[in-house]
């Protein structure tokens, strides 16, 4: 049996986490989704909290052949320990999968395996993408799974980062 572990902050889980987890489960028996930056809510950045992004991720996964694991990994400010952090976070995984250069060396350095994938439509399919269109009233609802537009609803996902991307300034 082989288990993969791919990390994302996933905010939000979009159609590239979800064509990248389809590509990876041609690899593997199982798969474990880290929850990067777990620790972050609540900004423009970071808008959803970890349980609501292990939300999205369970739902649009429910119907896929694979079994998975989603993880929370807080953030670590020293990255020579990073990979021993994630590994105490998680369930054993004999292959990573990443498109993040600091994360492919921190990995590769630690001597675990890192595997790469095509990106899928990268201009349109990024987290800042879906969020910028949530913020100013686009269409983000194409560029993620239905699962994940319900969940956003449900816990009022676009009042949210509208607000926390307001200001209080004047201007000046």
């Amino acid at each position: 049996m082989t288990r993969g572990f791919y990390i994302g902050r996933f905010q939000p889980f979009h159609n590239g986490h979800l064509s990248m987890v389809e590509q990876i489960a041609d690899d593997v028996d199982e798969l474990v989704l880290g929850i990067g930056s777990a620790d972050d809510s609540h900004t423009i950045r970071n808008p959803f909290t970890a349980g609501e992004r292990i939300m999205m991720i369970t739902k649009s996964l429910v119907d896929h052949d694979l079994v998975t694991y989603a993880v929370p990994i807080e953030d670590l400010e020293r990255n020579s320990v990073w990979v021993s952090h994630v590994q105490s976070m998680s369930p054993d995984f004999d292959v990573a999968y990443s498109n993040n250069p600091l994360v492919i060396q921190l990995f590769r350095e630690a001597d675990i395996e890192i595997r790469q994938s095509p990106m899928f439509n990268r201009e349109v399919l990024e987290g800042s993408e879906v969020r910028q269109r949530m913020i100013h009233g686009g269409d983000w609802e194409t560029l993620v799974p239905e699962a994940v537009v319900d969940v956003v609803g449900e816990i009022g996902g676009i009042e949210r980062i509208q607000m926390i991307s307001g200001s209080d300034s004047n201007g000046d």
